[in-house]
This record gives C-alpha cells, structure tokens and sequence, in this order.
C-alpha cells in the first residue's frame, strides 16, 4: 500500500458554492474558485494514485494536516474522495466501503497524506 502526500490546505466543498444565473431566470449552483483552485493543485500533485481507475471496494487511510482547529476532518473526506475519482485514482467513490482517517495540525505545512487498499472480499465490520 503506497501512500501519497497532496500539500496544501485541504478545501471544504460544502463551504464554497456559490449560487450564479441560470437559464430561464433561475439559480444554479456552482463551485468557486477556491475550491477549483484546490482541485487543480490536488490534478497537480497526484502521482502515485493518478489514473489507477480502482474500481473494486476500498479502503481509505487519511491523515490530514490542517493549519487551524476550525477545519472538520469530516468535509475534508468527501473533498478528498472527489479528487480522488478527478484524478482517476478510483473509478467511482461510492466503491470506499471503510475510512480510517486522523485529523493533526500542522500550522506551517497542511496537507493529507492518504492511501487506498483494494479489497475483493466482504469484511464484516459490526457483529449483529
């Protein structure tokens, strides 16, 4: 399992959408440049798990290194995993049956640090 590194601070979606004119007078909803910004650095940086098109159930191992308390780990997940099927890292993200993710803080140096492991066998993850 190889793990890869995305500098920078990772960008909550939820927090940057912007409403914009639509056709026939109505609104729609768009990404802002922030986010947009973040996704073309994350294209950028993506090296190891670029274009590997996992399309079986996964695993996903985040840690993610925010400069500030105020960021929730939780967004950063669903901004990760849609960076991940941008990139071609995963096929599709509803494939990610299991998160085990770390929220650090690095003032100075934010960033994720993040692997995938495929898994071809049901796991059972609760007792009934």
């Amino acid at each position: 399992m190889e793990v890869e590194v995305i500098h920078g601070q990772i960008i909550a979606k939820a927090n940057h959408y912007q409403a914009v004119p639509g056709k026939f007078g109505q609104k729609r909803i768009i990404k802002d440049e922030i986010i947009r910004a973040y996704e073309r650095s994350f294209m950028e940086q993506c090296k190891v798990y670029r274009n590997r098109r996992i399309s079986s159930r996964f695993r996903l191992f985040v840690r993610v290194w925010h400069s500030s308390e105020r960021f929730d780990l939780d967004n950063s997940l669903k901004t990760l995993l849609d960076c991940l099927q941008m990139a071609g890292a995963i096929a599709d993200d509803k494939l990610c049956y299991q998160i085990e993710a770390e929220k650090h803080l690095d003032k100075y140096r934010p960033r994720i640090e993040f692997a995938i492991l495929e898994v071809n066998e049901q796991k059972q993850l609760f007792n009934n």
